[in-house]
């Protein structure tokens, strides 16, 4: 079932009395549960950071910036054989990109020696066994929303033997998943969470930071809560997913005997349509050759907005627009497109670039002379000067700017009509080449001397003003349109397509090798934003060498998607 797009909404457009968290917070402070707030953004370390996860990053970094406390950067490294460093350098990068800075770096890994001293108190206390079940019996056992589980029958094992099997389990005398480590809660509980939930399990495997020193791994509801505890987190903000998590969050607190616990408050993840987040579907694109690698400048992940060109503070606008609410919703993926716009369209220098050249000769314009335009850098900025161009004799035009035979109200350049060449003459269509094929090569045409800056001696106006670049003065780029990677607002593999390319959008990527640029972008920094005037947003990609320039679209001047499909 396709899912349907909620426009965001506020409770209130201005004031942070709109965001619940806070008024939670607020709450905490007053009454003196806490004298400071502290939060953390705690990332698997087992893949790229997406759009959805910078709802997340926004919501602890500011919320702990608003109270004037901490927000640390903890990597859940708890399962090592799907983590990696490179992931970890990777996050680092997106939320410096993003604009954030972290109080400290911890890891998970860092409390495994007190997590595991946790666990021993649990089982002192009666409050956890291993359980030698299998993970299928595990499952059987463990009931549905309306049958009660079934209580193993290891549930009642003397704690001495359970105390010594988990210290053989850590001192790998056992195989993968030959037993695990459970909490002892309730079986009967209409949580299927709280129904004696695994808290660790054997898994032989390098750690990527402990190397080989444990055989034993928490699960993430046993080692996320003691990890917080362990920072001094006060404000645990996490999605709505794990809401039904919380009662175990603050179980497995109490069991251990934490004083001063934090509180978990649960927030609606970002869904985006015309998007995939799912780490693993992701990877199943990557690996399917569907994109070219995490950035690919399609891809829902920050590294590939990044490269595309999206700027850091649009995707800040666009969460701070969204709003924090616990109500589900669909985001358009317009309105992210929107507020990359609005940024660029205030940002971005502007150049002139074709990218379907079609070649037009003046013909009564001297061969051997060249003027240098002035044109805008940024018309709503005139402090920043104007850029130089030289017009001479051959110029580029965009092909869709001319037409022998067009429709009514077109108002570029044709046999009928005059038109303006941004910055320089009126020029009038005379004639055109053409190769065998018949297909248009050359345009000829006559300009007006007295025409210079669109001012004529008899107060002629002209409706339409193209782009140009010189012939001679000018550099060949691949220039990449990229548009949404999907055709349908929910390209989940869950709707019952056979793969991921069934719902690929055909024209998400175009690539156009024969591009004519303004000379003076040959030497641009690649993170510098232009708008290439009437085509859209563009930023130079890390793929561009000292002999071949390669820009990517960062978006068009306006949404046409909707159209198109």
């Amino acid at each position: 079932m396709s899912e349907s797009v909620i426009e965001p909404t506020m409770a209130e457009e201005n004031g942070d009395s709109s965001n619940f968290i806070h008024d939670f917070i607020d709450e905490d402070l007053k009454e003196g549960v806490y004298t400071h707030v502290q939060t953390r953004f705690p990332p698997e370390p087992n893949g790229y950071l997406h759009i959805g996860h910078a709802k997340a990053i926004c919501i602890d970094f500011a919320t702990a910036e608003k109270y004037g406390g901490k927000c640390c950067l903890r990597f859940d490294d708890t399962n090592p054989t799907k983590e990696d460093v490179e992931y970890v350098d990777a996050i680092k990068e997106d939320i410096k990109w993003l604009g954030f800075h972290w109080d400290d770096v911890f890891f998970a890994s860092d409390y495994f020696d007190f997590i595991y001293e946790c666990a021993l108190r649990l089982i002192d206390k009666g409050l956890a066994y291993v359980d030698e079940s299998s993970p299928n019996e595990i499952r059987a056992m463990r009931g549905t929303l309306t049958e009660p589980g079934i209580e193993s029958p290891y549930r009642d094992r003397p704690i001495a033997e359970t105390k010594d099997l988990f210290r053989r389990m850590t001192a790998g005398e056992f195989e993968n998943g030959a037993m695990v480590l459970r909490a002892k809660i309730d079986m009967a509980s209409s949580n299927l969470n709280m129904r004696d939930p695994i808290l660790y399990r054997i898994m032989k495997a390098h750690h990527h930071r402990t190397g080989d020193k444990w055989c034993v791994y928490p699960m993430y509801d046993f080692a996320h809560p003691l990890s917080d505890a362990r920072e001094g987190v006060t404000h645990s903000l996490c999605s709505l997913e794990f809401e039904n998590h919380r009662p175990l969050y603050n179980w497995v607190l109490q069991a251990a005997d934490i004083q001063n616990p934090p509180r978990q408050i649960e927030f609606a993840r970002m869904n985006v349509n015309y998007t995939l987040t799912s780490k693993r579907k992701c990877l199943k694109l990557v690996n399917d050759g569907l994109v070219s690698g995490w950035d690919d400048p399609r891809m829902a992940t920050l590294c590939g907005m990044r490269r595309r060109g999206y700027p850091a503070e649009a995707v800040r606008e666009f969460v701070d627009k969204i709003g924090v609410s616990k109500a589900y919703s669909v985001i358009d993926y317009a309105l992210l497109e929107s507020c990359v716009r609005d940024r660029l369209n205030e940002s971005a220098e502007r150049a002139m670039a074709v990218l379907r050249p079609l070649k037009v000769i003046i013909d009564n314009y001297p061969a051997d002379k060249t003027e240098q335009i002035e044109v805008d850098i940024h018309p709503a900025k005139p402090e920043l000067g104007k850029r130089s161009v030289t017009f001479s004799k051959e110029i580029f035009i965009e092909q869709d700017d001319f037409m022998l035979d067009p429709p009514g109200k077109y108002f570029r350049l044709c046999p009928a009509k005059e038109v303006r060449l941004k910055g320089a003459y009126y020029i009038r269509y005379a004639s055109h080449e053409t190769d065998q094929n018949g297909n248009i090569t050359a345009v000829h045409c006559t300009y007006d001397p007295e025409s210079f800056g669109g001012e004529t001696a008899d107060g002629r106006k002209v409706k339409g003003t193209l782009h140009w670049v010189s012939a001679d003065h000018c550099v060949t780029a691949t220039v990449r349109l990229y548009d949404r990677l999907f055709n349908v607002p929910n390209p989940s593999d869950e709707e019952g397509v056979s793969s991921f390319a069934e719902n690929l959008n055909p024209d998400s990527l175009t690539v156009l090798d024969n591009c004519k640029l303004d000379a003076s972008l040959a030497a641009i920094a690649m993170d510098k934003p232009f708008q290439f005037m009437r085509q859209g947003y563009f930023c130079a990609d890390r793929d561009s060498t000292k002999d071949h320039l390669v820009f990517n679209r960062t978006v068009a001047l306006k949404d046409s998607f909707v159209k198109k499909s």
